[in-house]
């Protein structure tokens, strides 16, 4: 019970950092690429695992 506390509160962490204004008019560049893509991207990754161990969970406890 406490891990799917634990992932509602990283998926409401994630909803905040979702808005990345700090990367708006960042001139910066990562592999080549601007620094708010590079984020994005990082970010969709992080919320699929997230997301995949949420399902997991419930799986779980409903196999149970």
């Amino acid at each position: 019970m406490i891990a799917r506390r634990l992932l509602y509160a990283a998926l409401v962490a994630l909803l905040f950092l979702h808005q990345d204004v700090w990367n708006w008019y960042e001139p910066a560049t990562l592999l080549g690429l601007p620094a708010g893509f590079v984020y994005h991207v990082a970010f969709c990754g992080l919320v699929a695992v997230v997301m995949a161990l949420l399902v997991g969970l419930d799986r779980k406890a409903r196999s149970d």
